[in-house]
């Protein structure tokens, strides 16, 4: 049985913001930072923290708002769009490492949408000495292309009827890995939309199943 907890967490600089804390029963020796779609710290990764402890990883989910919307309730009537427009990618990749720092052994991050671009970009840059960095449907949109590598390995699992980012601009951003030479690998579940393990995980079941296999075996290879 995971323990779990919210917890508080400083970045370097001074942001003091909410996160959410899963350790495993029986660790697996590897770690994970959650980073969340747009709603920031919503219930559903809270769970999925927990979900990422019993499968044996040491983890926390991170909250994107504090230095605007202050450390108070990420639920369905939070208005995150207001946020997400003051958010910058400093300020992402400073929580994230925050929330790194507090974790032991080969540490992986795991982001959904706008996180999904940020999980890849901070493997791609080589933050903080992740081993990896995994993605759902990244919005290539929060993101720079890479012009400097290689960095760290990632995995980018993919909606085949997302369209945020098109296969056109996914094409674009693998051929730049390739070109600075970091590791990647695709996975695309056909006719899966955008959010389909986040909010439409019952209609998209065995891709989600599939996913989470995915996962485990890249942290399993590149621990």
């Amino acid at each position: 049985m995971a323990s779990h907890e919210q917890i508080e967490l400083t970045a370097a600089d001074g942001n003091t913001f909410l996160a959410y804390r899963a350790e495993p029963a029986e660790p697996n020796g590897r770690s994970v930072v959650i980073l969340p779609d747009v709603r920031g710290l919503h219930p559903f990764y809270r769970d999925l923290a927990v979900r990422f402890a019993e499968a044996g990883f040491r983890t926390i989910a991170i909250d994107y708002f504090g230095r605007t919307a202050g450390r108070g309730d990420r639920g369905d009537d939070f208005d995150f769009m207001t946020h997400v427009k003051q958010l910058q990618t400093g300020q992402v990749r400073a929580d994230a490492v925050a929330a790194t720092q507090e974790l032991d052994g080969p540490v992986f991050t795991v982001g959904f949408c706008m996180g999904g671009a940020h999980s890849w970009r901070q493997a791609t840059e080589g933050t903080n000495g992740l081993a990896g960095g995994i993605g759902f449907y990244g919005a290539l949109r929060a993101i720079e292309t890479p012009t400097e590598g290689p960095g760290a390995p990632i995995l980018l699992l993919r909606g085949g009827a997302d369209t945020v980012s098109t296969p056109e601009e996914f094409d674009a951003y693998t051929a730049a890995l390739d070109r600075v030479g970091t590791e990647h690998e695709t996975h695309l579940y056909d006719g899966a939309p955008h959010s389909f393990f986040d909010r439409s995980y019952g209609e998209w079941a065995e891709a989600c199943q599939d996913a989470w296999r995915q996962i485990l075996s890249f942290t399993e290879r590149h621990a």
